[in-house]
């Protein structure tokens, strides 16, 4: 996929109403990942940098540029002119909170995420070992099956009936 990003980038470079670029989330452009969940790589996000969206399409060339070539400006505070009556006064009631405000609500909504993050990151731990002690009492309990022997039984079996079987035929 990278060379076809690089070909995108490429194509739509001095584009001035699209911006095709890379951010390096192991590097420098960590703490825009973080902020906006990227979570796998390659990651393919679009739209106002402040709130940016997943994009879901097609990874080649082919759909990649057919997505990029449709891209145009969205509803937004920058763009209040592109939006429908509900999306401006929506946009309108959070332009009139004072900075305290919306402040006390970004805050206490990624301090929602950092907790369902760190709840998550907790029980994952807990079915890992869960995971873990299960798998090991498994293999102690299969190794326990064969060392009892129960192959020879199995022969032993085997071998009583064919020789009935044999007999059988007679």
């Amino acid at each position: 996929m990278k060379p076809d990003w690089d070909s995108l980038m490429g194509d739509f470079k001095g584009n001035e109403k699209i911006m095709v670029g890379d951010v390096d989330c192991t590097a420098a452009g960590k703490p825009l990942c973080d902020s906006n969940d990227v979570k796998g790589f390659p990651t393919i996000m679009y739209g106002d940098p402040a709130d940016l969206q997943a994009y879901e399409g097609g990874r080649d060339l082919p759909a990649l540029a057919k997505f990029a070539a449709e891209l145009k400006p969205a509803c937004s505070p920058k763009n209040i002119d592109l939006c429908d009556d509900e999306s401006k006064a929506k946009i309108q009631k959070i332009m009139d909170l004072s900075d305290a405000d919306l402040s006390t609500f970004i805050d206490a909504q990624e301090k929602k995420s950092a907790d369902a993050e760190a709840f998550f990151s907790t029980e994952l731990e807990k079915l890992q070992a869960t995971y873990k002690k299960l798998n090991d009492d498994k293999d102690a309990t299969l190794a326990e099956v064969k060392a009892s022997g129960v192959g020879m039984y199995k022969a032993v079996r085997a071998d009583k009936k064919s020789s009935s079987d044999a007999k059988e035929e007679l």
